[in-house]
């Protein structure tokens, strides 16, 4: 049986055990061409496990009648190979603790766009749609980096400096590409519009915001735009930019779960790697909690989603409550077990929670590091949500996450996910910073991880990382099984405030990290042995 919505008429999806739609696919359908109001931007696993799903609940419950139209602003092969082979129809599977699936069929997707000037169809398509006065919002998970207009040596990308160069005619670049799309309808009339990222970076409808109103202000000094459109951008009662906290775990396609799958009969879910390196088949697994916190920001009305799980807030709370998750209760964690675990050579985060040093480590990090110091937000308890995450959220066998995955741009995280716990207790008036030891540890193990030495003494490759060439000038020359080569090399590092957001000498850790790191060079499986000295 393939996926299309004429086999969900068949009994065998019932019968194989899927939660199919119940409400009238072709009504919603209709109703959401003629009058949109929701589309959404970045088409992968993130947005059809769980933005999608969101409305769906809606449309079950009756208190939606439309659906959301995706667009894959850069991907065209998501489009092409897993949307409209599959009528825009996603299978989704939860996966639980104790190894079963929730199998359940996402049909809110009405649309699926490719969001490429070049296919002009398409484009067109979307031009109508951001004229039309009945949408409401378009939302985003296009990752932190889809909203840059830089590179790392500070110069507008390339593909920024042609559509500054060009105007908002054919543009490129994703702020371009809004900013082109927002311009017609401002001159539609002015009409009012919600843009809300929902990607896990802190204040992302700030960094929204200001990537198109960079590109906008740029066009009008070229005269391709009139100064009423700025002024449009800058009215919150036309233009809102919500910030959110959005939280669930997605990972790339499993095969266990295509093999399945295709063991109940299911045929045409495929894995692919798209050209821009994402992983996607017609089925998203996920985790099952899964948190979205809204600044409630939404001039032309929104869809009532709060009926389906998602808390609508003020942006102060949206930001507490991102940063109890990302500086203690979640993000932090999984960093440490990401550093370790590629140290000590594990390929599932599952995994190292078997790991009696490593559940440990970020037990004790957690509840007597963090929680002390913890901001809580008041509509989510944070001593619940962390028990959540270690009891849970990381421990679960069927989540498909890897260590290698979460190392990926680590010098980007620890300003964030260590240096703000460190910050507070330097500031505070009754706890001392320098009697921390199991943030300073993983900061210890970060620093051995560069060297691209496993525990055992073989060497492995880093994940990428942007200021991967720079970190390990750092630790240049330093060899497993002779500290002494260590010297000073660390200073230039722990002192650098750029990657930890402070001095970690003026904190009172420098000198301690450095002791952690000499400890775990001495020789192979160090890294345990500092592991089973220390975190008892």
């Amino acid at each position: 049986m393939e996926l299309n919505r004429k086999s969900l008429e068949n009994s065998f999806w019932q019968q194989a055990g899927f939660e199919i739609p119940e409400f009238d696919m072709e009504q919603m359908l209709d109703k959401t061409y003629e009058a949109p109001v929701w589309v959404h931007f970045g088409a992968g696993n993130i947005f059809r496990g769980f933005i999608a799903a969101l409305q769906q609940k809606l449309l079950e419950d009756g208190k939606a009648e439309k659906g959301i139209i995706a667009v894959a602003p850069n991907d065209n092969m998501i489009i092409e190979e897993i949307y409209k082979p599959s009528d825009n129809l996603t299978i989704l599977v939860h996966l639980l603790p104790d190894g079963t699936l929730e199998k359940k069929i996402i049909a809110s997707v009405s649309e699926s766009l490719v969001g490429n000037t070049d296919i002009t169809a398409d484009w067109q398509r979307l031009s109508e749609i951001f004229c039309k006065s009945s949408l409401q919002l378009v939302s985003f998970t296009v990752t932190e980096k889809g909203y840059g207009l830089t590179a790392i040596s500070g110069d507008f990308l390339t593909s920024v400096k042609e559509d500054i160069q060009n105007g908002p005619e054919s543009p490129r670049s994703l702020a371009a590409k809004i900013a082109s799309l927002l311009y017609l309808r401002y001159r539609a009339g002015e009409l009012p519009i919600a843009l809300v990222s929902m990607d896990n970076c802190s204040h992302n409808g700030d960094i929204l915001k200001e990537s198109i109103k960079t590109m906008a202000a740029y066009w009008l000094k070229g005269g391709f735009v009139e100064e009423g459109y700025l002024d449009y951008i800058d009215n919150p009662e036309k233009v809102a930019f919500p910030c959110t906290m959005v939280d669930k775990i997605t990972p790339r396609p499993s095969e266990a779960v295509d093999k399945t799958l295709k063991e109940l009969g299911i045929q045409g879910t495929k894995i692919i790697c798209t050209a821009k390196n994402s992983y996607l088949s017609q089925f998203v697994n996920a985790e099952k909690p899964q948190y979205l916190v809204v600044e409630d920001k939404f001039p032309n009305g929104r869809p009532p989603l709060e009926e389906a799980g998602v808390y609508f807030t003020d942006k102060a709370t949206v930001d507490k409550v991102e940063k109890m998750k990302v500086t203690t209760c979640l993000n932090p964690l999984h960093t440490a077990l990401a550093i370790f675990g590629c140290l000590l050579g594990y390929r599932l985060i599952a995994d190292e929670m078997k790991d009696k040093q490593l559940k440990r480590l970020v037990e004790r990090m957690g509840y007597e590091e963090g929680m002390p110091v913890v901001v809580n937000p008041g509509i989510i308890d944070p001593a619940g949500f962390i028990d959540e995450v270690l009891k849970q959220r990381l421990p679960n066998p069927f989540i498909p996450d890897t260590p290698q995955r979460i190392a990926c741009d680590t010098s980007q995280k620890i300003p964030v996910r260590f240096g703000e716990t460190i910050k507070t207790y330097v500031n505070h008036s009754t706890l001392d910073a320098g009697k921390l030891t199991f943030i300073p540890l993983v900061i210890a193990g970060w620093c051995r991880y560069l060297i691209g030495i496993d525990d055992s003494g073989d060497e492995m490759e880093l994940s990428p990382d942007p200021m991967l060439d720079e970190l390990r000038t750092y630790i240049q020359g330093i060899k497993l099984g002779s500290a002494d080569t260590a010297g000073n090399c660390l200073r230039p590092l722990l002192s650098n405030e750029r990657i930890f957001g402070l001095d970690l000498y003026q904190a009172g850790l420098g000198g301690k990290i450095e002791g952690f790191f000499c400890e775990m060079l001495e020789g192979r499986n160090a890294v345990r042995k500092v592991l089973e000295k220390y975190v008892i």
